[in-house]
């Protein structure tokens, strides 16, 4: 079905349909805050805790093995109890997840908080892009789905601007602030905040239609379906029908073929996932702040650094939303791939140029010049503007809507899965790529972005405009 013919046969309520996307993606608000917001405090919980650079580096990206694990289960849980319950699940696990960690005793129980909220992360990161790809008309499917990319950002943006504020106030993230409290224990307990703003607005929107006509209440997904849509509503009732009837009930069984393995199209999200991550763009979100301090900048310009790279982030998903819909997801893929290559080799090529110095931890770190600081720092920010126009927010939009309504819950969260996974081996990796060199570090991703570009010439299809009922 062309964009043309969606167009003619639905005629949908606008504000409506943005309404419930954008409930939908605060999800990706607590997203983007909950693996953002140690970026502030990375080095004061190395400090308090006396951490080496592996274990630092496990500290950091400790949340992602919960977000592993909650979008694996999120998909098969959300068949079973609904869409709605395990946003409110995982606001909940989020609300704990900021008390444990702003007071935590050890780095160990640090980490055990950080894994709970990654289960109530990797949940809603699931649970989004489903619930707005099975709610939105195919004609604004892509634009909706993206407003889970700009929730992320937004929330990426929250936490480093929290974090810099924070710091600001009390002179550094290490230094007590209020009622005998580090800095940086505030970063984390701010946490609370959009995790009670998630769960109570959840409660106030629908149960997805899919979901409910799964279950047999074919009037309730009707009723739905006529808050978002003026037109086409009894179509797209016996289309999702259709799809049900096939199979009434999503398993990891429906994935795979027959025989084993999974099917192409399960490894074609996975392989967008894992490309998402492995060209390094969560190194840019978790460890900016003490990479600038390493090459010279102070702690308060490194904040400031990450706050307007997350401005940027946010001004080009804008640009993505506009552009998805017109222009197509693969293409846009193509633009990002591309631009990053350049920008991660840039990048590359000036640490692993720069000359070098032992640093008080008795490593070596490169030591830019001014027209070598400057040159990463703009190639940094161009990375971030090619990621943010294109991997980061169409990811998400074809994961939402490139799977057929039989598998798509169970294949969403295979996915996402390997999409955390993937983060996880970048976050932990990192620090230890930069003790071998920052330039071999941005090395490795500059081979990845390059891969990327041909991954998708050769594997990624083109989905705008189409039925979710009538994905392969």
């Amino acid at each position: 079905m062309t964009v043309e013919d969606a167009e003619v046969q639905e005629d949908y309520v606008l504000g409506r349909v943005v309404m419930l996307a954008a409930v939908a993606a605060l999800g990706g608000f607590l997203f983007g805050f909950d693996t953002a917001v140690i970026n502030g405090a990375v080095n004061a919980v190395g400090d308090e805790f006396d951490l080496a650079p592996g274990p630092k580096g496990f500290v950091v990206a400790s949340a992602l093995l919960g977000c592993a694990v909650g979008a694996y289960l999120a998909g098969r849980l959300a068949d079973r109890i609904g869409r709605i319950k395990v946003m409110v699940i995982a606001a909940a696990m989020f609300f704990v997840c900021a008390i444990g960690s702003a007071f935590a005793f050890s780095a160990w129980d640090l980490t055990f908080w950080r894994i709970i909220g990654g289960l109530g992360v990797g949940a809603a990161s699931v649970i989004a892009p489903a619930y707005i790809a099975e709610t939105s008309p195919a004609v604004l499917r892509g634009r909706m789905g993206s407003l889970q990319q700009l929730a992320i950002v937004t929330g990426i943006f929250v936490a480093l601007l929290s974090d810099a504020l924070w710091a600001h106030i009390a002179g550094g993230a290490s230094e007590q602030l209020w009622w005998g409290m580090d800095a940086w224990r505030w970063m984390f307990l701010v946490g609370v905040v959009p995790a009670v703003l998630y769960g109570a607005m959840a409660l106030t929107i629908p149960e997805s239609p899919r979901h409910l006509m799964a279950k047999g209440q074919t009037e309730k997904a009707r009723a739905v379906l006529r808050q978002v849509m003026r037109t086409g509503v009894g179509a797209r009732i016996d289309e999702i029908r259709r799809t049900i009837e096939i199979d009434r009930r999503s398993s990891f069984s429906d994935i795979r073929k027959k025989g084993s393995g999974l099917l192409p199209i399960v490894w074609v999200g996975i392989a967008l996932s894992v490309f998402q991550q492995f060209v390094g763009i969560n190194v840019i979100f978790y460890y900016s702040s003490a990479l600038w301090q390493q090459v010279g900048f102070t702690e308060a310009d490194a904040l400031k650094q990450t706050v307007i790279t997350s401005v940027t982030n946010i001004v080009v998903t804008l640009v993505a939303i506009a552009l998805v819909d017109r222009i197509g997801r693969k293409l846009l893929l193509v633009i990002g791939s591309s631009g990053m290559f350049v920008t991660l080799g840039t990048l590359a090529i000036v640490f692993a140029t720069a000359p070098t110095k032992l640093n008080a931890d008795g490593h070596m770190e490169p030591v830019l010049s001014s027209g070598g600081g400057m040159t990463a720092l703009i190639a940094a920010n161009l990375f971030v503007v090619f990621f943010g126009v294109s991997w980061g927010p169409v990811v998400w939009v074809l994961l939402g809507e490139m799977f057929n309504n039989r598998i798509r819950a169970t294949a969403l969260g295979v996915a996402a899965g390997a999409q955390w996974i993937a983060n996880f081996a970048i976050s932990t990796s990192f620090p230890k790529m930069a003790d071998i060199g920052l330039g071999f570090a941005y090395g490795f991703y500059t081979v990845f972005a390059l891969l990327s570009l041909g991954f998708v010439l050769k594997f990624v299809q083109e989905t705008k405009g189409r039925q979710l009922e009538d994905m392969a």
